[in-house]
C-alpha cells in the first residue's frame, strides 16, 4: 500500500502535490490543514485522514480529532501535529510510526524501533526549508518512507 502523507498546507495545495500524491492509496493529512477546500481536494485523489493542527481554529476543522490511529493490516500509525504533544509510548503502544508535522522540516528517522516521519510543509515556504510531502509505502509489518521535494 502507498500513504501520500502531508502537512501545513496552510490552504494550499500545489499542483505539484497533486501529482506527487496521485498513485496513493490513503493520504493522511498531518495538521495545519487551512482550509476544508485542502480535505476536498485530496479526497478527489484517495481517502484522507487529517488531523487538526494548531492554524485550524474554524468551526468546520472542530470535527478533525487532534490525534488518530490509522490501521494498516498489520501496521498501526499515531498521527498528530505538533510531535511534542506526543503523549503515548509508540513502542509500548505497539505502534510502527509517528507521523507529525507542525516544524516545516521533513524528517523520516527510526527510534527505538518506531518511524518518526514528518512529512515537512506543502503549503507556503517558510525560511530556506524545502517545500515537501512524503509517501510511506507499506508492505505486511514493514514500512519504507520517501521525502519527496516538490519543485516549486
Amino acid at each position: 500500500m502507498i500513504v501520500g502523507v502531508i502537512s501545513d498546507t496552510h490552504g494550499i495545495v500545489r499542483p505539484e502535490a497533486v501529482e506527487a500524491l496521485r498513485d496513493s492509496e490513503l493520504i493522511v493529512h498531518a495538521g495545519d490543514v487551512g482550509t476544508p477546500e485542502v480535505l476536498k481536494q485530496l479526497r478527489a485523489i484517495a481517502p484522507t485522514i487529517a488531523v487538526r493542527g494548531n492554524v485550524d481554529r474554524d468551526t468546520w476543522a472542530q470535527s478533525l480529532p487532534l490525534t488518530e490511529i490509522v490501521e494498516l493490516g498489520a501496521v498501526r500509525i499515531y498521527v498528530l501535529h505538533d510531535l511534542s504533544d506526543l503523549d503515548v509510548d509508540p513502542k509500548a503502544a505497539e505502534l510502527a510510526a509517528v507521523v507529525s508535522g507542525h516544524s516545516h522540516r521533513p524528517t523520516a528517522e527510526v527510534r527505538g524501533g518506531v518511524l518518526f516521519l514528518n512529512p515537512g510543509s506543502a503549503g507556503p515556504r517558510r525560511f530556506s526549508l524545502p517545500v515537501t510531502i512524503a509517501k510511506l509505502r507499506v508492505v505486511g509489518k514493514s514500512l519504507s518512507p520517501e521525502l519527496i521535494e516538490l519543485a516549486v
